[in-house]
Formats: structure tokens, sequence, C-alpha cells
């Protein structure tokens, strides 16, 4: 069989996402009613919604207790946490374990765990540097960074051994990882992201992040976000909150095509102090992985 048709048979494979599990049944309406207009939105609602998956609910209490989340006095009740934490934090944490749920506890080898750290940190900087340079939706920015790689679930569902050739290939040459992928599996986990964003229904801009965090994407109406997500990733890539490895290569941030895309919807990354973001991501570094940790280790 030829490269070509080897590669062809394995994008069939994940065409069929029948194996993924899909999102908690609460998340999707909960997600739904959280974008109502704040006027329209009821507490005990929201609170009763996230209740009625008791492993979510657990989850969202332990999230809601971290530093992470901007809280520093323990919160007790489920609606406590949502009247403590806002609509928008209780979005951010709803969706982040339930899509944490969704990675496979068998990893073939491979520790699903630091594809969460990776995913969490991602969202936590997406978010943060956001506000820093006044983009106008940090809590978009959460999402995208907690989704960016969700093709990397469907691979470790629909492709295992293959992945794991990519993942290996990866940590010894010390490249990164969507490069491994394209040359042993012959597309990468934007591709098989983004069947999988296209099955959730996901928003436009979430779904381009997804499929594009990777490529060449200036004349995109979400170029912004995507780079503003693709900066956040490779800044988690070349710290601690990476895929388990530290690609060897030097990156010059400012000299990214994506950093000419973001400077041009938000001129504040201009004067970006990028010392200060890089001693502030070494600070989420402990707090991500203890909390992601906790929660799927359970």
């Amino acid at each position: 069989m030829t490269a070509e048709a080897t590669n062809a048979a394995l994008l069939s494979r994940i065409e069929d996402l029948r194996q993924i599990p899909t999102i908690p049944a609460v998340l999707a309406p909960l997600l739904r009613y959280l974008e109502l207009p704040a006027e329209h939105i009821d507490v005990q609602k929201i609170t009763d919604m996230i209740a009625q998956d008791k492993a979510l609910a657990a989850q969202c209490l332990q999230m809601a207790n971290s530093p992470l989340f901007g809280r520093w006095q323990k919160v007790e009740s489920l609606r406590g946490a949502v009247v403590g934490l806002g609509i928008q934090r209780v979005r951010d944490i709803a969706m982040s374990c339930g899509v944490l749920n969704m990675m496979p506890k068998d990893g073939n080898g491979i520790d699903p765990v630091v594809f969460w750290e990776h995913a969490l940190g991602v969202a936590l900087v997406s978010r943060h540097f956001a506000r820093k340079i006044s983009y106008p939706d940090p809590g978009k920015a959460y999402l995208a960074g907690l989704l960016h790689d969700l093709g990397i679930i469907v691979n470790l569902w629909m492709l295992p051994k293959e992945f794991h050739a990519a993942f290996e290939m990866a940590r010894n040459e010390g490249i990164p990882l969507d490069e491994a992928e394209r040359s042993v599996l012959g597309f990468t986990h934007c591709d098989s992201g983004r069947l999988l964003a296209e099955r959730w229904e996901l928003a436009p801009d979430l779904r381009e992040v997804v499929s594009l965090h990777h490529s060449v994407y200036d004349s995109s109406e979400h170029a912004a976000l995507i780079a503003l997500v693709e900066i956040s990733d490779l800044l988690c890539r070349m710290s601690g909150l990476n895929h388990g490895f530290i690609e060897r290569r030097e990156v010059n941030l400012l000299e990214l095509r994506a950093f000419d895309i973001l400077s041009r919807h938000c001129p504040a990354l201009q004067d970006f102090d990028w010392a200060r973001q890089t001693f502030e991501l070494d600070s989420y570094l402990d707090e991500v992985h203890s909390l992601v940790h906790a929660i799927y280790r359970k």
C-alpha cells in the first residue's frame, strides 16, 4: 500500500467518531443557557442543571476552590460556587471538567494527563493574555485554548498505535507534535479535531481555532483568536505545560506571523511585558499539575 493510500485509510477511520464519548448530557444545554443575557439567567437553575451530573458537580466544586479560578476562601456548596465565581467562570469550569472526562484512561503508553495539563494551561494563559492586551472576549479565549487540541482526543481513541508512533517521534526528535503526526499519519490533530468540532456543532470561531492553530489563517475573520491561542500554545509548549517533552528549538515570538496578526487587532500587544508573562506562567505550573491530577485520577 502506498503512503498516500495508507494516510487515506487512516483518515477514513477517524471519520467514524462513534467510539468517542460525547460530552456529558447536561453540558450542552447548560452552555446554551449560560449564553443568555445575564438578566435572564437564574443562579438556582444553573445549580440544578450542574447537580444533575454528580461527577461533574463534584469536579466543578473542586475546581471552584482552586486559586486558578480566583478563589482564596473555601466554597462549601455548588450554589456557593456559582454565586461566588460568576456565570463566566462557571461556564469555563463546567466545560473544562466535561471535556477532561473524555480522555481515554489507557493512553497506549502515553499519559493522557499531560495533554489536559497542557490544554488547561493554554486556556488559562489565553484568558490572562487576552485581558492584558484588551482582547474583547477573554472567556472565549479561555474556551478556545481549552479546546484547541481536541484532535488529540480523536487520535488517542481512534488511532492509538499510530498516534503513539507519532508521539514517540516527536519526543525523541524534540519536534512539534503536529510535524510528527504529518510524517507518520499524513495529517495532524488539527484535521481530526475539525471533525469532532463539527460533530459537536461548536461555534465557527472555536472550530477555526481547533482546525487552524498550526496553519496559515491570515484571511480568517477569526484570525485574532487563532493567533492568540497559537501564541499561548507555544508559550506553554516551551515551558512545563507541554505535551510531555520540550521541543528542541528556539522561538522568537516577535517574529511569528501570529504576532503580526494579533498586533493588528490588539495594538496593546506592542507594549506587552513578556518577562512578566513568563514569570506568571511559571506560577501556574504546580497548581495546574495538582488540579488536573486530582480530577483525572479519580
